[in-house]
């Protein structure tokens, strides 16, 4: 059985760098965002069940992102019934990962962590954050969404303080190499528990 290792942190904050990391030295990572991917894809087990409910997102034989933003928009309920499709189809994918997994840690790169009470599930919990204006000036860098597009999300999400007050380990992402020491301390501080349990 895996140690879970639960990796959150807000839009912007380097998760996805910070996974890879955790990757590099052997551990096994499972994303949500990437399992929402696989779902969407041609062929993907929220197509068929996406297709039923909202045909309008299905462009080209796999769920539209883009379809769904519009539809969201449009319908106030809509939501709520696109995540009572994928949310346990995500869940179904994270269970198959993990009864796969053979390495010592399994980290789960899950997005809504503390929000979804998913926190529980785990051993232990690490938040990546980063200065304010780093993480605003990364996300507008991707010239994927306006300031107040990124304002919207931030609103939507748990504060970056409250995350950090609740996690077990917090990495900041100031630099590539203060980001990989931290990773590496918390992946030797779990080893080590490991061994001597």
């Amino acid at each position: 059985m895996s140690y879970l290792l639960g990796l959150t942190g807000s839009i912007g904050m380097g998760k996805t760098t910070t996974a890879a990391m955790f990757a590099d030295l052997g551990c096994a990572v499972w994303g949500a965002d990437a399992a929402v991917h696989r779902l969407y894809a041609p062929g993907g087990a929220a197509v068929a069940r996406m297709a039923a409910e909202f045909p309008a997102a299905v462009e080209d034989g796999g769920v539209s992102r883009a379809a769904l933003k519009r539809i969201i928009t449009a319908d106030r309920t809509a939501l709520a019934r696109i995540e009572a499709i994928v949310h346990p189809l995500v869940a179904a994918d994270r269970r198959s990962f993990l009864a796969e997994t053979e390495t010592d840690i399994a980290v789960l790169d899950i997005p809504l962590l503390f929000e979804n009470g998913y926190d529980a599930d785990m051993d232990a919990t690490v938040c990546v954050t980063a200065p304010p204006e780093i993480q605003r000036a990364r996300v507008l860098e991707r010239g994927t969404m306006s300031e107040a597009q990124f304002d919207a999300i931030l609103a939507k999400q748990m504060p970056d303080a409250e995350k950090r007050a609740r996690a077990t380990w917090v990495i900041t992402t100031d630099s590539l190499e203060h980001a990989r020491a931290q990773v590496q301390a918390v992946v030797d501080t779990i080893r080590q528990d490991i061994t001597h349990a």
